[in-house]
């Protein structure tokens, strides 16, 4: 991930490039680093250009934005194609990733998706995947950086579960169901840094919070 050798890293890029990666592994299958690596400098043009002005001069952030969603539904568009070959040559697994199931859902009416509908969806899902996990991410190991006594336990329950595996054995649901206190670690976390920060809330309950008290409503 970049963090090999160093005294100081900065982590938001860093988790940007890890989500990413991760999110077009699950959701397309793709797994060529360089690939990912090119194909992460258009999601960062529209995600830039997703919260900007919209005015569609060439020079404009929105504009950008727009050049580069179409070169990602290019993308798509061809990845889509060689899955669908790969389909129907056996060389791909219905429930291999999302893509794939896309490609053999069908509506009530019986009908496939469009190959360009798969492709906005499929781009909503890594621009989805791209930043607000990554910025959950990065707010995970700031408090774990800020609270030793709370990193400590998640990295002792962490190793218990790694040691309860065999040399080359990955992990499965059974391990992720066991990481109870990590899990609640990274439900504090959401609370505190919520990854939409200009998302509204509605309180449900009274509540008091450092030593603020919000009413319900």
């Amino acid at each position: 991930m970049g963090w090999e050798g160093k005294d100081e890293v900065t982590v938001f890029p860093l988790m940007q490039r890890y989500t990413f990666w991760l999110a077009a592994r699950l959701f397309l299958s793709v797994e060529d680093p360089s690939y990912v690596a090119w194909l992460a400098d258009p999601f960062q043009l529209l995600a830039s250009g997703i919260i900007s002005i919209p005015i569609n001069l060439p020079w404009t952030p929105f504009n950008r934005a727009i050049e580069a969603s179409n070169l990602i539904r290019k993308e798509s568009r061809a990845i889509i194609k060689q899955r669908k070959v790969d389909l129907i040559e056996g060389k791909a697994s219905p429930t291999q990733d999302i893509l794939s199931h896309m490609l053999l859902a069908m509506d009530e009416d019986g009908k496939h998706m469009t190959e360009l509908d798969i492709a906005d969806k499929i781009l909503g899902l890594l621009i989805g995947g791209r930043d607000t996990a990554s910025a959950a991410c990065t707010f995970v190991v700031k408090y774990l950086a800020e609270l030793p006594a709370i990193f400590e336990q998640v990295y002792k329950e962490q190793m218990e579960i790694a040691k309860s595996k065999a040399p080359g054995e990955l992990l499965n649901w059974d391990d992720i169901q066991n990481m109870k206190y990590s899990w609640n670690v990274a439900c504090e976390v959401l609370m505190l840094a919520p990854p939409l920060q200009a998302a509204f809330k509605e309180v449900i309950n009274n509540i008091m919070f450092n030593g603020f008290f919000i009413p319900n409503g």
